[in-house]
């Protein structure tokens, strides 16, 4: 029943779909996710500190969708992201920090200022 309503409202929405794509917005510097069409959005903030470096600081998902594993989403494309174009970064988002201590690859430690 309780489904049911959420499927009413439009709330059901699962995190480990292969549906859920990170866009990345380079210019607005944000990772986001867009969740029930376009109308709420999750999103990761970052600012460049340096020339290669990134600030990771602040992950936001919308009330209605917490809990849903969507953060790590977007967590792991910043990650992914920062080995990819080999940046170093610093994190200030706790969320960040939370995943890559739940999921140390080796690659993301080379590129985090401890």
């Amino acid at each position: 029943m309780a489904q049911a309503a959420q499927a009413a409202q439009g709330n059901v929405f699962d995190a480990n779909s292969s549906q859920i794509q990170v866009e990345h917005d380079k210019k607005r510097r944000q990772f986001v996710i867009r969740l029930n069409g376009s109308h709420d959005r999750a999103v990761l903030l970052y600012e460049y500190v340096g020339k290669k470096t990134v600030d990771l600081q602040h992950t936001e998902v919308p009330d209605a969708y917490r809990g849903r594993g969507i953060a790590k989403h977007l967590a792991k494309a910043a990650m992914d992201f920062v080995v990819e174009e080999d940046l170093k970064a610093h994190l200030t988002c706790w969320y960040i920090q939370k995943y890559v201590k739940e999921n140390p690859q080796p690659q993301y430690f080379e590129h985090i200022y401890q």
